[in-house]
């Protein structure tokens, strides 16, 4: 059985698959999350897919193209394909909210499955960045994840660097340890 709730020590969350791609047809995958104070990712877009989040309890932040906006419990944002954006949490407490990726990503699933496993195992800097250049690679591309700024230069040659990872078997590698 796939495991459903999972943690990552250097970002400070916990991510809960409610509904994931195979149970919604590829329909949508759903995600639970718990965002510890200072907690969050940096700014990034999706080519393929969708981000819908929804505050469940405390205040979550978003940061899009034109500026941060702050979701109040039950307010919902939408960070469409191709859009920048990134969530954070600026508050002192522990927040919940949940993300509805459309259509739903299975790469995605397994990208954090192997992200939040190789942060528990030590396996990453204190960004939370892969300590090996092929396990970002593969991370980024099957999470569908593009870098912004002047890390945008050097993103045909991560795309090229997964694919020849794929080839040498280092995903296949990572999916047995943390999938």
């Amino acid at each position: 059985m796939e495991k459903r709730v999972f943690e990552n020590p250097i970002i400070k969350d916990r991510v809960n698959i409610i509904k994931s791609t195979k149970e919604t047809s590829g329909e949508y995958l759903l995600l639970q999350i718990e965002l510890a104070p200072g907690g969050g990712n940096g700014l990034h877009y999706h080519t393929s897919f969708n981000e819908e989040f929804t505050a469940i309890s405390g205040n979550l932040s978003i940061e899009k193209k034109f500026g941060k906006i702050v979701l109040k419990p039950g307010e919902t944002a939408t960070a469409y394909i191709n859009e920048l954006h990134r969530f954070f949490n600026e508050s002192n407490e522990t927040i919940v909210f949940q993300v509805r990726i459309s259509p739903g990503n299975e790469g995605f699933e397994n990208g954090l499955r192997i992200a939040y496993g190789l942060a528990s195992d030590g396996k990453t800097n204190r960004k939370g960045v892969p300590s090996k250049f092929d396990h970002l690679a593969i991370i980024l591309d099957l999470t569908d994840t593009r870098l912004t700024g002047w890390m945008s230069l050097i993103e045909p040659f991560i795309l090229r660097k997964a694919k020849k990872a794929r080839q040498k078997g280092v995903e296949d590698l990572l999916m047995r340890s943390y999938c």
